[in-house]
């Protein structure tokens, strides 16, 4: 510092953090997921990971089918869903057993959609391609969890975060995690609105003041003045975002919104381990 500026005040610094970033690659490399758990990235998307022929075969066998809401006491406005998500069986900090006797519907609706493949096995066996301990379906008590479901969310997310290690007492899975992502796969895409925004905050005890009344979320105020970024959907394009960051997706506009979607969890095996 220079005189000049010592007399004057320090110079403001920079607002940007060069980590909080979203970076675009060909594939889930193993670089670009070290970057993601590293936190030397905060997004990795992949466009064209799904074919526009099997996005479209998924859409159309969805179509016909009815969602269920997650629980509109916790989540308004109202997110639709096609399948089972632990969250809407948490109990005292953990699984309730109603999840696994939902679980059995889960597996049956998805198996009865008559797909010419599984999408949520495509998008582990991509995520292991390039990782050495690979990827599997996350366990409780050596049971293995729901791997994936189809979300709607055309009002929106409201803005939250997602963190395993604070949501639940213990350990969620059998294995400890060291790092969590959240994976979506865009069938359907509105032609404006239905943004996925991140902001450069991680939770802290004073955030609780801005929880909305009995909600997952949190009013925006919680992240005033916070670094962020928002990435627009595409069609067939695969996105992992470090969801301990606070983030939120906008209402979409003119279309539905429809993503596949599971949690990734860095395992202390090294392995990557999914659940829904």
């Amino acid at each position: 510092m220079t005189p000049e500026q010592s007399a004057q005040g320090a110079l403001p610094g920079p607002r940007h953090d060069p980590f909080f970033r979203a970076v675009t690659a060909p594939a889930f490399t193993h670089e670009v997921l070290a970057d993601l758990a590293a936190g030397r990235c905060a997004a990795v998307r992949v466009p064209d990971f799904l074919s526009p022929e099997r996005c479209r075969e998924v859409l159309d066998a969805l179509r016909g089918r009815e969602f269920d809401s997650y629980g509109q006491a916790r989540v308004d406005p109202p997110v639709m869903r096609f399948g089972v998500g632990v969250s809407d069986h948490m109990a005292d900090g953990g699984v309730a057993d109603s999840y696994w006797k939902a679980l059995e519907g889960h597996h049956e609706a998805w198996r009865g959609l008559g797909l010419s493949f599984d999408p949520f096995r495509f998008a582990r066996e991509a995520l292991a391609a390039h990782w050495p301990a690979g990827a599997a379906i996350g366990r409780r008590g050596g049971r293995e969890l729901g791997a994936g479901v189809a979300r709607e969310p055309n009002q929106g997310f409201q803005v939250h975060f997602d963190d395993a290690l604070r949501e639940y007492t213990g350990d969620l899975l059998d294995v400890p995690l060291v790092g969590q992502f959240a994976f979506n796969l865009y069938l359907s895409v509105p032609p404006s609105g239905g943004e996925t925004v991140l902001w450069r905050h991680r939770w802290q005890p004073e955030d609780e003041a801005y929880r909305l009344p009995a909600s997952y979320g949190y009013d925006e105020a919680v992240v005033r003045g916070a670094e962020s970024f928002e990435l627009s959907p595409r069609v067939g394009e695969a996105l992992l975002i470090d969801p301990r960051y606070f983030h939120a997706v906008r209402p979409s506009r003119g279309d539905r919104r429809i993503a596949l979607g599971f949690a990734v969890g860095l395992g202390t095996s090294g392995q990557l381990l999914t659940w829904a």
